[in-house]
């Protein structure tokens, strides 16, 4: 079960909050799209992602050579709403201006599958 705790302490790191903000946006987003929004190399996305699924606040899916993440289906509502309301702080913000100017350059559809539809907890 996720904690407020361990939930802020999650939060309280810049490239995860980037990540979080950018998977409010897209219901889903491979890492390969992720490395290139952030400007990051994939090993340090991939380590971010990784403490994201750990604690339950993400959710991976493999398809073939991809793995693709989305908030987890499961996630808590006060942790969603929490999401929601950093969200409307940092739309304005940098660097989270500039990564939904690259997500948009990249192309990607939001596709809804029902197999990750978010279900508030």
């Amino acid at each position: 079960m996720l904690t407020i705790e361990t939930f802020t302490k999650t939060l309280a790191d810049p490239t995860r909050l980037r990540i979080l903000m950018l998977l409010l946006q897209e219901e889903e987003l491979c890492v390969c799209h992720l490395t290139k929004v952030l400007q990051m190399v994939q090993p340090k996305v991939s380590r971010h992602l990784a403490v994201l699924r750990e604690n339950k606040i993400l959710l991976d899916r493999r398809n073939g050579l991809w793995i693709y993440y989305s908030l987890h289906p499961k996630l808590p509502i006060w942790s969603y709403k929490t999401l929601q309301s950093l969200s409307a702080g940092c739309v304005n913000a940098e660097p989270y201006m500039d990564d939904q100017i690259r997500l948009t350059k990249l192309n990607i559809s939001s596709k809804k599958r029902d197999t990750n539809k978010l279900k508030i907890a």
